[in-house]
């Protein structure tokens, strides 16, 4: 039964107060502590990956990978936050989601492998096919994995679940960089995304020590898959936002356009992920829990709206300033074309970091409704954006991205907050020094290093990274001495002091914990 009592009932490691913020800083330090790994790992393999293949392999999987990933997420997306949104989960209940999973991932596999013809006639590539009949595979493969991570998620093992995404990752580096060597072209980067599914399918059934039973009758059932499918439908949505762009490159370009394209767009979110996607699965578990102390929750969520804002503006204005030297040393000079598009996708990151919390809003107060609603809006306006800039190529839509954010942030922040009565100026107060102080640090590195013209001109690989080391320092000591000034003082970094100081404990407090009071066995012990 794992994490179920004898009564076939979750039980639960924290409750509101003290226990719950102490597990859901330990949860949070787990997961940005296993993102750095995953990141250097994710960054390292793409590195190698970018030298070892073109740009038309990259675009060749791209082209199939906007489809498939869609349909992969399908339950991963909507029945991971239905078992951390719902108050009671019972083995019941989980095991009918996991069939559910399943039985519509065997369904949507069947139709995107007989679908691989129809998408090698659009892109007009007919390497496409072939891609698309093996990417199918990975669409049944992933759905095994989505209970028993969401599981892991609810009893705030996010060490554990951490841990699984490392594995995975660097299975897939290595695969991916295996095959390449050997010649196998945009095949490697196929096997890659198998490697990645298995391993993560494989950890969470074992880490969660759970298996599903039969399906039948258990309550909550058709409520759970009432809210999984709004919380699918909203991020069809948004992953129609995130997606139609490399629609639109693939199919009036072609492969190569497409893999400088996506390389950029890839570098733009990478960073971004490892600030939001590892802490999502926390901020949704904790606000959820707190949703019923009105005060308690806006400290939670301001307080990590803080905190994002402080690290996104930051990373936001350097990529800007630095992102075209970045891409030309870690990826080479064939690859200059992607820094160009990467610098458009630059300011852009802060506010698409800031707007990813309207999402925790929706999802912790159980109004997926609304946020369904609200992706409408999104998808109409982001896809309008691409379409008008479709005329000025890959770099046009790149900056129509950037546009997107700014465009949508306040009217989402207002929006969301209706509920709770959340006015956007609440949000603004808890974040508009950390932008003004991007602003201003950026604009005084723009001209520091602009007054060094034979830095400025330095060749190479070796040349960008020295333009990229000096120009990421002189912007961070300008950053933080703005965020010191316009603060009045030290009490932002005093904040991520002490967070980080409770992240330090994190690996340990999370793997030590007693598997009683999480409700979650050791692996094996099912």
């Amino acid at each position: 039964m794992g994490p179920f009592d004898a009564d076939g009932r979750f039980r639960l490691e924290a409750q509101p107060g003290a226990g719950l913020r102490r597990s859901a800083v330990r949860g949070a330090g787990a997961t940005v502590f296993a993102a750095g790994i995953s990141f250097t790992v994710q960054l390292g393999a793409m590195v190698v990956l970018a030298r070892l293949l073109t740009p038309a392999d990259f675009g060749v999987v791209a082209m199939v990978a906007t489809f498939s990933l869609l349909l992969e997420a399908f339950g991963m997306a909507g029945f991971t936050e239905a078992i951390l949104q719902r108050e009671d989960v019972t083995h019941g209940l989980a095991s009918n989601l996991f069939w559910i999973n399943v039985t519509v991932a065997i369904a949507l596999a069947a139709v995107f492998a007989g679908a691989g013809g129809l998408l090698a006639g659009f892109y007009h590539d007919a390497l496409v096919r072939g891609a698309a009949e093996a990417m199918a595979g990975v669409i049944l493969i992933n759905s095994l994995a989505t209970v028993p991570l969401a599981l892991l998620q609810r009893g705030m093992r996010f060490g554990r679940a951490s841990t699984i995404g490392v594995a995975a990752q660097t299975a897939r580096g290595v695969v991916a960089i295996a095959l390449a060597l050997a010649g196998w072209g945009y095949w490697a980067i196929v096997a890659g995304y198998f490697a990645h599914r298995i391993t993560r399918a494989a950890g969470s059934l074992a880490a969660c020590g759970w298996l599903p039973g039969l399906p039948g009758r258990a309550a909550g059932t058709r409520d759970s898959l009432a809210f999984g499918l709004k919380i699918y439908g909203r991020y069809a949505m948004g992953y129609g936002v995130n997606n139609t762009d490399n629609l639109l490159v693939g199919w009036r370009f072609s492969a190569s356009a497409l893999g400088f394209y996506k390389k950029a767009y890839d570098m733009f979110v990478l960073p971004a992920n490892q600030l939001t996607a590892p802490i999502w699965s926390v901020v949704i578990a904790t606000l959820s829990r707190v949703r019923q102390e009105m005060a308690q929750y806006r400290r939670y969520l301001l307080g990590a709206i803080a905190v994002v804002a402080f690290a996104g503006m930051g990373i936001a204005a350097d990529f800007t300033l630095v992102g075209r030297d970045l891409v030309r040393f870690l990826l080479g000079p064939q690859w200059a074309e992607a820094g160009r598009i990467f610098q458009l996708f630059g300011p852009g990151i802060g506010v698409m970091l800031l707007y990813a919390a309207t999402g925790w809003i929706h999802v912790s107060i159980g109004r997926a409704d609304r946020w369904l609603r609200w992706g409408v809006v999104e998808l109409l306006l982001t896809t309008g954006l691409f379409v008008a800039a479709l005329p000025f190529g890959p770099r046009g839509v790149a900056a129509a991205w950037t546009t997107a954010y700014f465009l949508l942030a306040i009217p989402g922040f207002w929006y969301a907050g209706k509920p709770i009565q959340l006015g956007v100026g609440t949000v603004a107060a808890a974040v508009w020094r950390y932008i003004a102080a991007s602003a201003v640090a950026f604009g005084a590195s723009y001209s520091v290093l602009k007054s060094f013209p034979l830095f400025a001109a330095a060749p190479g690989a070796f040349g960008a990274l020295e333009r990229a080391v000096w120009g990421t320092a002189v912007f961070a000591a300008l950053y933080a001495s703005a965020v010191i000034a316009l603060h009045r003082g030290l009490g932002p970094f005093r904040q991520l002091r002490s967070l980080a100081a409770e992240f330090r404990t994190a690996p340990r407090a999370m793997n030590a914990s007693n598997p009683r009071e999480t409700g979650l066995t050791q692996p094996g012990t099912a």
